[in-house]
């Protein structure tokens, strides 16, 4: 299903939020809709579940000895809103066009993309994502989260957060947090984990294994996290097997809510507790978190506050 320039159009002349449209998907679909935009010639995208508003563009202020990156600040309706030029952030040719703000929130922070058009909003299935190979990712991971075939023409979904995170490192995740929580015994739990993204995958499990966890099982999607648990449910009872399932929202092949909608659906696997860690833990998608069955909701971020969950359910178990 597509929604066309003009239905965009619509709603920015009204001021109207995209979240507004009654377009959100049902919980554990394995669908999530995505909004191409242009860069020039080139065309991104984002998921829909990150967006708050579009703005038609308007005058900001700079702010001395920030990021190259970041344009400067705004406050439409009292809310002070970073606004960041994602040109910039993609080394691509700067131009004259005044373009559209992107206002997202997503670990809890609200920040505007400036981009030039909007095409509109296609919902697709994590199915037909294509994760970027090992030539588009670095040491440090890769800003394209996958890439979409869409008619003529590529959509290169984007790692909203990962640019983000270069700008303001503060806003990864805080691994301070756990500290204190080092030199604990707690290999006699096993963990499945579910994340896309290498190096938020790398830090998680670094963190875990700090605070006591060594015995993980990490997967990159939804996908793989389900084979590895069909395969311990042939082996027997999977209770005595894993003990905790960690997984993101956005991933391709299989998201997270439909990873979870699976594990919760299953009588022999439903008393698994399951812990969504993403950056898109809001209040919209903490509700549909609540209806699939997830054991706790967590932004990013938030590392200690996991390691306190996963103590609670797995001592709770």
């Amino acid at each position: 299903m597509n929604y066309k320039t003009y239905d965009i159009l619509r709603l920015l002349r009204g001021g109207g939020c995209i979240m507004d449209t009654n377009i959100l998907l049902e919980s554990g679909t394995n669908e999530l809709e995505v909004l191409e935009f242009t860069l020039g010639d080139n065309h991104y995208g984002i998921n829909v579940a990150k967006i708050r508003e579009i703005l038609q563009y308007m005058p900001v202020t700079p702010v001395p000895n920030t990021h190259p990156s970041v344009e400067g600040i705004f406050m439409p309706r009292d809310t002070m809103i970073t606004v960041i030029n994602l040109k910039n952030c993609l080394n691509l040719p700067q131009t004259d066009e005044k373009g559209l703000f992107i206002i997202t929130n997503f670990n809890k922070l609200n920040v505007a993309f400036h981009v030039d058009q909007v095409i509109g909003i296609h919902r697709v299935s994590w199915e037909n994502i294509i994760k970027p190979d090992e030539t588009l990712t670095g040491e440090h991971g890769s800003t394209a989260t996958g890439v979409i075939k869409m008619d003529d023409r590529l959509i290169v979904i984007l790692d909203f957060e990962a640019i983000v995170a270069s700008i303001s490192p503060q806003t990864g995740l805080r691994v301070n947090d756990i500290d204190e929580m080092e030199a604990r015994d707690r290999s006699d739990a096993t963990i499945l984990i579910a994340e896309d993204s290498a190096l938020l995958s790398k830090l998680i499990t670094e963190c875990l294994k700090k605070s006591g966890y060594t015995n993980l099982i990490v997967e990159e999607n939804g996908q793989e996290a389900w084979d590895v648990i069909e395969a311990m449910q042939a082996k027997g009872d999977i209770t005595k097997h894993l003990d905790c399932i960690i997984t993101d929202i956005e991933m391709p092949l299989m998201d997270g809510h439909r990873l979870t909608k699976l594990v919760k659906s299953d009588a022999e696997l439903r008393d698994i507790p399951v812990i969504i860690f993403s950056s898109l833990v809001n209040e919209e998608m903490r509700k549909k978190g609540e209806q699939l069955g997830a054991d706790a909701q967590l932004t990013k971020p938030e590392i200690g506050k996991l390691v306190e969950a996963i103590d609670k359910l797995i001592d709770k178990a």
